[in-house]
């Protein structure tokens, strides 16, 4: 029997446009589609298990192993730096890890930066190399309010097309680091089974 490639893909919108670039690229799984609440999808003919899993849990599946390969965005691959082969960038997905404030704002060195975000190891990361004081504020969700409320100076957020940020009296200060969805393999998979992999890779950036 055909040894099977396990494939974590993310949950929502990103994921369905992830599968349908593998269903190009030849390794189709035509249950996937199917209406129903099943997690765990398989085709042994083309040696595929496709599941569905959280965005931002798609790292930890291939780090750990339970997926040999697997699609996640560039911003959690900075935020958490799995142990994973990052070996293609989809181009797809396509936002930008930002700093935004009020629009009056301006940086005062005197005093300790607030900063609200989910990021805090990028945002961390961002300040430390402009050798800045700051004190982070995790949030996990609504974090453009912190600033209107004096919670946060700052924020650290993705921006896609800065909608939200200006109905709310906001804008983008600075980017720090364009974000995009990426294919990663976990370590040892890649070493017993690189060959299946490569051949995706190079399915995947022909589509791409």
């Amino acid at each position: 029997m055909k040894s099977m490639l396990n494939v974590a893909l993310p949950k929502g919108r990103l994921g369905e446009k992830v599968y349908s670039m593998f269903e190009k690229a030849g390794f189709e799984c035509p249950s996937i589609k199917e209406n129903n609440r099943k997690l765990i999808f398989e085709n042994e003919e083309v040696g595929v298990r496709y599941f569905w899993v959280k965005p931002s849990d798609v790292a930890i599946y291939v780090e750990r192993g339970a997926a040999d390969i697997g699609v996640a965005g560039k911003d959690i691959l900075l935020e958490y730096s799995p142990d994973v082969y990052e070996l293609l960038d989809l181009n797809i997905g396509k936002c930008r890890m930002a700093v935004a404030a009020k629009k009056d704002f301006r940086y005062d060195m005197s005093r300790t930066l607030r900063v609200a975000t989910k990021f805090k190891n990028i945002a961390s990361n961002h300040y430390l190399s402009k050798g800045m004081d700051i004190d982070i504020i995790h949030l996990n969700g609504s974090i453009e309010i912190a600033p209107i409320l004096d919670l946060s100076d700052v924020i650290v957020d993705i921006v896609e097309t800065g909608t939200t940020l200006k109905e709310n009296d906001l804008e983008v200060i600075e980017e720090i680091v364009p974000i995009s969805a990426r294919f990663i393999a976990n370590k040892t998979s890649y070493k017993f089974k690189s060959e299946a992999i490569d051949k995706i890779v190079k399915q995947m950036a022909l589509e791409g």
